[in-house]
């Protein structure tokens, strides 16, 4: 088991193609980290300030290019992080990959992220599986953990899906999504949505195929996600 000392180290399970993958390099690109070399670059377009852009993905840029199945836990007194990525292993190894959609460019309130353009079953039954079968690794939410959350803004289903799962948006709650930015401020969100169109569209168009569950770890609180782990899917034909 990790240490007590370690119980700061978060882990999650995420979707995201390999890392050497067009739509990968390119996310990493926009984003200005790559999450499995942590290798760090400068804004990649010339039609945004690079503060603009700096601002526009100072969010997602520290967690990586990702879209969320199991969102970040704490492991639980007891558990290991050997036992999470050999039951993780098992797990994946039982289920076969499966294609979503092509992605396309979306906003979700006041941000956006690449989105599925059709419902995905699979991908919905995968993010469940996840969520149920994993709960025993997960340490309780601390009261600051909560607090972050913004309860208030929550229905009364995710409040009840934030405590009994740690996360309020699972289940009938989840809405699969590869975030791009944070927050954009009202009168920017046409520029930005025109950039991120023209700069994604050469690697998006084809479906998508999901092969494998990426384990990411966030280290120290506050620090940056990287991919650590990716465990393959069974292949199928």
């Amino acid at each position: 088991m990790e240490s007590a000392g370690a119980n700061t180290r978060r882990y999650a399970l995420y979707f995201t193609p390999p890392p050497d993958h067009p739509l990968t390099m390119s996310a990493a690109r926009w984003l200005g980290r790559d999450a499995f070399s942590g290798q760090t670059t400068d804004c990649p377009v010339a039609a945004l300030d690079p503060h603009d852009w700096g601002r526009c993905v100072a969010f997602p840029r520290r967690y990586g290019f990702h879209g969320t199945l199991k969102a970040p836990f704490r492991l639980a007194y007891g558990a290991s992080k050997t036992a999470l990525l050999d039951d993780l292993e098992a797990f994946c190894a039982e289920l076969p990959a499966f294609e979503i959609p092509p992605l396309a460019v979306g906003r979700l309130g006041s941000f956006f992220a690449l989105l599925p353009s059709a419902p995905v079953p699979a991908l919905h039954a995968l993010a469940a599986a996840l969520v149920q079968d994993f709960d025993t690794f997960r340490a309780p939410l601390t009261e600051a953990e909560i607090a972050k959350r913004n309860v208030d803004r929550l229905s009364d289903t995710e409040r009840d899906y934030l405590d009994r799962w740690g996360y309020p948006y699972v289940f009938d709650a989840f809405r699969f999504h590869m975030t791009l930015t944070g927050p954009v401020a009202a009168d920017a969100q046409d520029a930005v949505e025109a950039v991120l169109r023209s700069y994604f569209e050469p690697v998006l168009g084809a479906p998508l195929l999901v092969d494998a569950v990426t384990v990411f770890v966030e280290d120290e609180p506050d620090t940056p996600f990287m991919a650590r782990h990716r465990l393959p899917l069974a292949l199928t034909g």
